[in-house]
Order: structure tokens, then C-alpha cells, then sequence
């Protein structure tokens, strides 16, 4: 017998504090995500969840 479990890890939108660009990035990124904009650093990889360096606006199902 199979059990549907939820998932734990989710794609979040976040804005960049420094161009206000707006971009979406997967909650345990295994690299460094940059802003597409202007090169920021938005999260880097902790081992699990990435450590959010940016605002986060939304978090997608």
C-alpha cells in the first residue's frame, strides 16, 4: 500500500533588494543563485534549505 506525501520543497518568488527584479528560485537550491539583473547574490546552499538572501513575496504551491 502506497502513501501520497506532501512534498517539502517548493519554489519561492523573492525581489532582489538591490534592482527590485522579481524572480523565482527552488527553496533548496544545491548552487549559488544570482539575480538575473544585476548579479546579486539571492541564496546559497546550506546542506538543506538555501539560505535566502533576499525578500521573499510568495511562496508556490
Amino acid at each position: 500500500m502506497r502513501f501520497k506525501t506532501n512534498p517539502t520543497s517548493r519554489f519561492v518568488k523573492v525581489r532582489c533588494p538591490k534592482c527590485k527584479n522579481e524572480q523565482i528560485i527552488f527553496g533548496k537550491a544545491s548552487s549559488r543563485v544570482k539575480c538575473l539583473v544585476c548579479g546579486r547574490l539571492l541564496a546559497e546552499p546550506t546542506g538543506g534549505k538555501a539560505k535566502i538572501r533576499a525578500r521573499v513575496l510568495e511562496v508556490l504551491e
